[in-house]
């Protein structure tokens, strides 16, 4: 099984967007991925900042697998960041975003230097909470009406590593 991670860019537009539309069912209700090529362009200037980084993963067979954000990075006393992820159809539950966010989560702390992430998911969302608590978080809490998503504030169950507790399975997987 062979993922690469790699920053997005105008030339994955296309690419992006129809693996979004593709999407929809998998994605509704969890995550509002951009879906136009305005909201592209946007989604392109903001993770083109200091704070925030975001990496596509792609299949051996050069399918999008996910996208998978560093959001809200800060550094100094605290080098913490938040994760946020979604996979794109129909590569889900092929252990393929596992893979990927391993990789970024080594990038996390190995390259941008934090110390610590965090990842919010909803507590139905059995598959995210399945694919974090595999790769070592912790869940660490309950924050009510946390986040904004589809109309609606949404409860989130919090889960967190640290640099010291990560251990990045599977070891090398290249990045673009």
């Amino acid at each position: 099984m062979t993922v690469e991670i790699f920053h997005p860019g105008p030339a994955h537009a296309s690419a992006f967007l129809a693996a979004v539309r593709r999407s929809e069912a998998l994605l509704a209700g969890w995550v509002s991925p951009p879906s136009t090529r305005e909201q592209y362009v946007e989604y392109l200037r903001r993770y083109g900042s200091d704070a925030h980084c975001s990496y596509l993963a792609r299949a051996g067979d050069g399918s999008l697998v996910g996208c998978i954000n560093v959001n809200h990075m800060v550094h100094g006393a605290l080098q913490s960041a938040y994760l946020g992820y979604y996979a794109f159809s129909p590569n889900q539950g092929r252990g393929l975003m596992k893979a990927a966010l391993g990789a970024v989560i080594s990038r996390a702390f190995e390259t941008h230097r934090l110390h610590r992430l965090e990842a919010n998911i909803q507590p139905a969302n059995a598959r995210s909470v399945g694919l974090v608590t595999a790769l070592g978080f912790r869940l660490e809490g309950y924050s009510p009406r946390y986040l904004y998503i589809d109309g609606q504030w949404r409860d989130h169950e919090r889960y967190a590593i640290t640099a010291e507790e990560w251990s990045a399975p599977g070891a090398s997987i290249p990045a673009v």
